[in-house]
């Protein structure tokens, strides 16, 4: 397999001026200013195959955002070497910028009082496509993304979960080879994070496009990756495939009950009550000791449940315990 990102001692460090007390510290601040320096990425090293689907994850602060804006080009380095498709992306952030897309889950690149129309066609001259084919393809995306319906609506008036299905097409519509997602399925319901996972996996089975997703939804991981790194503190301290993630630390699942009676008593063998208010109920269960499976079977089988929702743990939770237990591997190799 080729390899599309290259990353070899990647180190980020910001120089923070500090400030001084008071007017005479204002002055001395002026005249002779302090720095203080924050290391946001540590030497990281890693490579990502053409077509792979990657989860480069880590609480806020680890040096996610960081690492990916050096990949595309926004930020230089302070020490190490990158190649994103052959390119240095510092060095060739405009020809690089025909290659990759971006979407991010908090910032918009769709025109806010605009319809998507207007903005898909001010893409199509940014990245000079030709006029045929930027129509084919246009079509071809609201076909498949199903958004065929919102092209006219201005953008403030769209649904989160609406625009973040407009933004992905408008994110594909150069036809890049790389696509890096920040958090794209934040703030969505249940149904829109399906259709978002949905789609972003049509772009990589169809077109074969490689996609480097940040997020802070396990199911998001789940669902999407084979693989996953997990940065903290500049630090990768992790790169495995995601079903060794799930075996080894996404031991534990939340069970959300809605029953159609209120339950006075209930009992279920591998689950423990979390909470409990009038009809609705939480159950916490560790998969180490017993499968979901025969817990939702045995629930089902016993009460009248009207409504059921599985979710994993805080991935705050699980990045805390592979840090843990990273952290205690190294004690014991200095030992």
């Amino acid at each position: 397999m080729a390899l599309v990102i290259e990353v070899e001692g990647l180190g980020k460090v910001f120089q923070t001026k500090e400030k001084g007390e008071g007017l005479r510290g204002s002055l001395s601040a002026i005249l002779r200013p302090t720095y203080r320096s924050t290391q946001a990425v540590r030497g990281i090293s890693f490579h990502v195959e053409r077509g792979e689907m990657l989860a480069f994850i880590g609480p806020n602060g680890a040096g996610k955002s960081t690492t990916i804006k050096m990949l595309t080009g926004i930020l230089h380095p302070t020490a190490g070497m990158a190649r994103v498709l052959g390119l240095i992306p510092w060095r060739d952030r405009y020809g690089l910028s025909f290659h990759i897309g971006s979407v991010f889950g908090q910032k918009s690149q769709l025109w806010y009082h605009l319809p998507p129309t207007d903005t898909f066609t001010l893409l199509a001259r940014i990245y000079e496509l030709d006029h045929h084919e930027f129509i084919r393809r246009r079509d071809m995306l609201i076909d498949a993304f199903a958004i065929s319906d919102l092209m006219e609506i201005p953008v403030r008036k769209l649904s989160l979960g609406q625009r973040m299905r407009c933004e992905i097409a408008a994110a594909m519509l150069h036809g890049p080879q790389i696509l890096f997602l920040d958090e794209p399925t934040i703030g969505l319901d249940v149904v829109a994070r399906q259709t978002i996972r949905d789609l972003i996996k049509w772009m990589n089975e169809d077109e074969n496009t490689t996609v480097f997703l940040t997020s802070h939804d396990t199911g998001d991981i789940e669902s999407l990756c084979k693989r996953v790194m997990v940065i903290n503190h500049g630090t990768i301290i992790l790169d495995d495939a995601v079903s060794t993630l799930r075996r080894d630390y996404i031991k534990q699942k939340v069970i959300d009950l809605k029953f159609g009676i209120v339950v006075e008593s209930f009992r279920c063998p591998g689950a423990e009550i979390l909470k409990q208010k009038g009809s609705g109920m939480k159950l916490l269960v560790n998969t180490d000791q017993v499968e979901i499976r025969q817990v939702l079977e045995y629930i089902v089988q016993h009460y009248p449940v009207v409504d059921v929702n599985i979710s994993n743990p805080p991935l705050e939770q699980v990045i805390s315990q592979i840090y843990r237990e990273s952290a205690a591997e190294t004690v014991g190799v200095v030992i």
